[in-house]
């Protein structure tokens, strides 16, 4: 299989569907990572938070612990625009690399790069035949997320966090909540399906098989 991943941000992919990326890779997979943004951003103040350098550098580190290809498109953090322009950075990746399986936002995510990156890819990836969508915050979004296809990712699981502790800097900001947050979903989403840890995801479509 040739696997498109498209998040946002640099972290994005790694908490919403790292352990089913390593996954992919275990079963001999092509792994693409594209991450919309340089991730570089301040707090209100307009102090700087994170630099592009660090969140690059952090994920390579993250791409290279899932065994992933890392694509940067290096647009500006929190000014994601649903255009053209981003559908056919996207479209791009799809077919020359020959995507048949897609993983991106949930297009109904609160945070509105989320929002507007999981649109973008929705066009893009009109033609793949295997999409599902990935949760990768925690906040309410004034839609419930409809997930019904899990990935078993007990075994991958220690990779998956090793993935997200790979971006220092947001787990110095956030005191690593992230990481307990998705340890405690996943492990409630695996109790679902019958498996110690699972990932969970609201699919556009799927042709089967999709997987090992």
């Amino acid at each position: 299989m040739n696997v498109l991943a498209v998040g946002a941000h640099f972290d994005d992919l790694e908490l919403g569907c790292g352990g089913t990326l390593a996954r992919h890779v275990l079963a001999g997979d092509r792994v693409i990572m594209l991450v919309v943004t340089d991730s570089a951003f301040c707090d209100p103040d307009g102090r700087p938070v994170r630099d592009a350098a660090t969140a690059l550098a952090e994920g390579r580190a993250a791409a290279a612990v899932i065994g992933a290809e890392l694509v940067c498109l290096g647009l500006p953090a929190l000014a994601v625009r649903e255009d053209d322009a981003l559908c056919a950075a996207i479209l791009r990746q799809v077919e020359a690399l020959g995507i048949d399986t897609l993983y991106a936002h949930w297009e109904h995510d609160l945070h509105r790069d989320h929002r507007r990156t999981a649109r973008a890819t929705l066009m893009a990836g009109r033609h793949v035949p295997r999409f599902l969508a990935y949760r990768s915050n925690w906040y309410d979004a004034g839609q419930p997320f409809h997930g019904t296809v899990y990935r078993d990712i007990s075994d991958v699981f220690e990779t998956k966090r090793r993935a997200i502790l790979a971006h220092e800097s947001e787990m110095g900001r956030t005191g690593a909540r992230w990481i307990e947050y998705f340890a405690n979903q996943n492990a409630n989403d695996g109790r679902r399906v019958g498996v110690a840890y699972a990932e969970c995801f609201e699919p556009v479509r799927c042709l089967l098989p999709w997987g090992a």
